[in-house]
């Protein structure tokens, strides 16, 4: 597809980067030309210094001509008067970055009005990852296929945990589950095992299984699922509030500490039933007269990694159960798998996968056949879901004797109202929802699973 990115920003910069690799024709805009000439450079895209929402600039990028144009200015009001100008100009689709709660307030009218085909609110979309990643207290990231019936958890091993040294061959009997570790992250490797496998302390492991029997894991390792009583959210920023929203919808206590008087006190006012304390997340004692100690999780916000770093690193030490910081620099995520930091958030990967997520539906259009898309395994591996529509050699076939790619796993058959964890007896039929995970990239029909 032809695909114009507006603003080479920090979500802009990521777009470029997964896109450029999955084939497509892409064009960035930007108003710093040494940005532009650096993209270009780097990825093999055409770069055109200038602004986005202007009409010559537009013409010279032909997005007249573009199947998409996304933009991820810093400013909302840039972001959709591009959206408007591309679509007037004949651009197939327009996805817009806004970010400010008044503009979020009536998206209904302003994507109506603006031919807009998504809008991204990376502070709200980040809430929203915190907020489910914090119902679940012993898994690190959960994603959902086939409306919920199969789930994909990130759990790490530790070293007391009977899955150190377990051969995946056993994990179902030891476990007494249907389920399946489609990938194991161990440092900076990535794998998709068999069922010689052999797991180690320290692995961040991909799990399927319906969610039931997820459950069952989680329980056997430790882990039940409880209600959030007592959080704290360091940093009152966008992300802060609408998480802060979230939780106290589902009764949660929840303390936002915040060293801007200004910030503090919109949001105690906005947010009533949240306790809000003006003063440094960074400060020890102020934590510990805050009762950290009692806390059921942690959420780190502040608009400095290192600080977040810290801070999430004190409260492990304190033993809360759950902690989570933000993290922007991607060049850190890898670091901090090697300390025990393993509930992360990027707000711009978050906002790039959902963008990628709909590139992908959209070539469904084209005759892709991609359902669902996550990344998974801080992005080094893809989940996808497919439909078996039509014949091809892959249906009816024991899984056991297909030739598949390589570091490829059939993770998943939904069958009806049927989760089934495959084996290899196991057939794909037609009909057939089939969750394959991979560290291969672009792969747009089930039969591409085939070597």
């Amino acid at each position: 597809m032809r695909i114009v990115i507006v603003g080479c920003g920090k979500v802009g910069s990521a777009l470029v980067e997964q896109l450029s690799a999955e084939g497509h024709d892409i064009v960035v805009i930007d108003s710093d030309k040494e940005t532009v000439d650096g993209m270009a450079n780097m990825y093999d895209v055409i770069g055109i210094y200038g602004n986005g929402a202007s009409h010559p600039v537009q013409e010279e990028a032909e997005v007249s001509k573009a199947d998409l144009l996304i933009a991820t200015t810093s400013f909302d009001e840039l972001n959709m008067l591009c959206c408007l100008s591309a679509k007037k100009m004949g651009a197939g689709n327009t996805i817009a970055r806004i970010r400010n709660p008044e503009y979020f307030a009536q998206l209904d009218f302003l994507r109506e009005e603006l031919g807009l085909s998504m809008h991204i609110n990376p502070e709200y979309a980040t809430a929203g990852e915190i907020f489910r990643t914090l119902r679940f207290t012993s898994a690190q990231k959960i994603e959902t296929f086939a409306n919920g019936m199969i789930e994909i958890a990130e759990i790490r091993v530790t070293e007391d945990s009977v899955m150190s040294g377990l051969r995946l061959k056993d994990f179902g009997k030891v476990f007494d589950v249907k389920a399946l570790v489609c990938a194991v992250q161990r440092v900076d490797s990535i794998f998709i095992p068999d069922g010689n496998f052999v797991l180690e302390s320290g692995d961040k492991i991909s799990l399927v299984a319906a969610p039931d029997q997820a459950e069952k894991i989680f329980e056997k390792i430790g882990h039940v699922r409880k209600k959030l009583r007592n959080v704290f959210i360091i940093g009152g920023s966008r992300i802060g509030f609408y998480l802060a929203q979230m939780l106290l919808s589902t009764g949660a206590g929840v303390k936002i500490i915040d060293n801007d008087d200004k910030r503090a006190r919109y949001i105690s006012e906005e947010l009533p039933k949240a306790t809000v304390i003006l003063g440094d997340g960074t400060d020890q004692e102020l934590l510990h007269e805050e009762g950290i100690g009692n806390a059921d999780a942690l959420v780190a916000l502040t608009g400095v990694d290192e600080e977040n770093v810290i801070i999430s690193m004190y409260a492990n030490y304190m033993k809360v159960e759950k902690v989570v910081a933000k993290v922007n620099r991607s060049g850190m995520l890898s670091l901090l798998d090697n300390i025990g930091l393993d509930n992360i958030v990027s707000p711009k990967l978050i906002t790039a996968n959902m963008i990628i997520q709909y590139v992908r539906a959209m070539k469904n259009t084209l005759g892709s056949n991609v359902e669902t898309l996550y990344k998974i395994a801080r992005g080094k591996a893809e989940a996808l879901e497919f439909i078996a529509r039509q014949a091809s050699d892959v249906i009816g076939v024991p899984l056991k004797k297909l030739k598949t790619r390589k570091n490829l796993l059939i993770a998943g058959i939904i069958r009806g109202n049927q989760a089934i964890i495959p084996n290899g007896e196991d057939r794909i039929l037609m009909g057939d929802r089939v969750v394959v995970v991979t560290t291969n990239t672009r792969l747009d029909d089930l039969s591409d699973i085939l070597a």
